[in-house]
């Protein structure tokens, strides 16, 4: 029977999921500005008109808008895309001028856009220590405790005791690190380098394609070896060690965020597995409805994703401004205006064309074309 968490704890689940990372995110900017002495005129969680805020002593205006999607913090004189003097940053007074954001030097600007992916990996990482605190880390080496029959492990002549050692050429040290690179490469063709009875050896394997569907009705393409690992044993974690697991599954994370994303791009995985706000929220919802392990493990996936999509050297994110800059720093001045208002322009039509896809894609996750095709019918 399919589970739905109902349409109020999704939306509730969505703002207490996006809110407050988006708040984390815009505030790293903010906090870097104000270290460097620049002063913010605005700092919005959503955007649109605006439903409350306030004014504080420093004559930041801090808002809520309608649109809950994103956020912004809007540094006085209001950076143009070049970062050009205009004639208005020109004629505002000398002291106040030095108090913009143009007005910094590329190491400092540079620190302040990046500083909001930054704590963003921040935030996941404090989430990802307090997990290994409170449940100590799982210890397995990559031996096979029993190969599944009828399995692609028992197709590759793969045996009970066998240590794998690298997959495609990639050193794996542990069993969880075999099954993360398994689980996103079903149907492909891996070499896997192993040990047996001491001697080095390998065998060519064909991933199978496990299709999963859980209590929400949600379908999972998983690759499945059918290698069965040894019992782990729980080792507990210090405080000390606690950053350290995090920074490790943090770096694990990113890993196969980039090695998903690669596959999309070469086709290798299909771009309808895409998906944007509207899976978010319903992965929130359910999340929720899971329990609240589950729901703040989902905040640090999310916050990671984050970060990572705003590193992106894609005009009009983050890691936009930050190429621009590198570029910057590299010549010793800054590309030509037109130059630069061309890429921010492009990079807000690819933005606006993956949103209306990933929009696209989420719609038909949640059955609204095969319902209308259905109605047309």
């Amino acid at each position: 029977m399919i589970e739905t968490p109902g349409f109020l704890l999704t939306i509730l689940a969505f703002v207490l999921v996006i809110g407050p990372l988006v708040f984390v995110h815009e505030m790293g900017h903010y906090l870097a500005g104000r270290w460097f002495g620049v002063k913010a005129d605005a700092f919005s969680i959503g955007f649109g008109r605006e439903v409350a805020g306030f004014t504080d002593k420093r004559g930041t205006r801090w808002k809520i808008g309608w649109l809950p999607l994103g956020g912004y913090v809007k540094f006085s004189g209001d950076m143009n895309p070049a970062s050009q003097p205009s004639a208005e940053w020109l004629s505002m007074p000398a002291e106040e001028r030095q108090r913009t954001f143009q007005a910094k030097p590329v190491w400092q600007r540079a620190i302040i856009v990046a500083a909001g992916p930054a704590i963003n990996f921040a935030a996941a990482i404090l989430i990802l220590a307090g997990f290994a605190l409170a449940y100590g880390e799982a210890v397995m080496p990559p031996v096979a405790g029993a190969v599944a029959p009828n399995s692609a492990a028992a197709a590759a002549g793969l045996r009970t005791g066998d240590r794998v050692t690298a997959l495609d050429g990639r050193p794996i040290d542990d069993f969880a690190d075999m099954v993360r690179f398994i689980q996103i490469r079903a149907g492909e063709r891996v070499r896997v380098d192993l040990v047996r009875d001491g001697q080095p050896t390998s065998v060519e394997a064909v991933i199978a394609t496990d299709l999963q569907r859980d209590r929400f009705g949600n379908e999972y393409r998983i690759g499945r070896l059918g290698l069965l690992g040894p019992k782990p044993e729980i080792q507990p974690v210090g405080l000390l060690r606690a950053p350290v697991v995090a920074v490790q599954r943090t770096g694990q994370i990113v890993s196969m965020m980039v090695e998903t994303l690669g596959q999309v791009i070469t086709g290798r995985r299909s771009v309808k597995e895409l998906g944007g706000p509207l899976s978010i929220a319903k992965v929130s919802g359910e999340q929720m409805a899971l329990g609240l392990d589950a729901f703040v493990f989902l905040i640090a996936l999310v916050s990671i994703n984050l970060g990572f999509i705003n590193l992106l050297p894609v005009p009009m994110l983050d890691g936009g401004h930050l190429l621009f800059y590198a570029i910057e720093a590299v010549r010793r001045r800054p590309l030509g205006p037109d130059a630069q208002e061309w890429a921010f322009r492009g990079g807000m039509l690819a933005i606006l064309a993956l949103m209306l896809f990933v929009t696209f894609n989420d719609l038909g996750n949640l059955g609204l074309w095969q319902n209308l095709a259905g109605l047309i019918g």
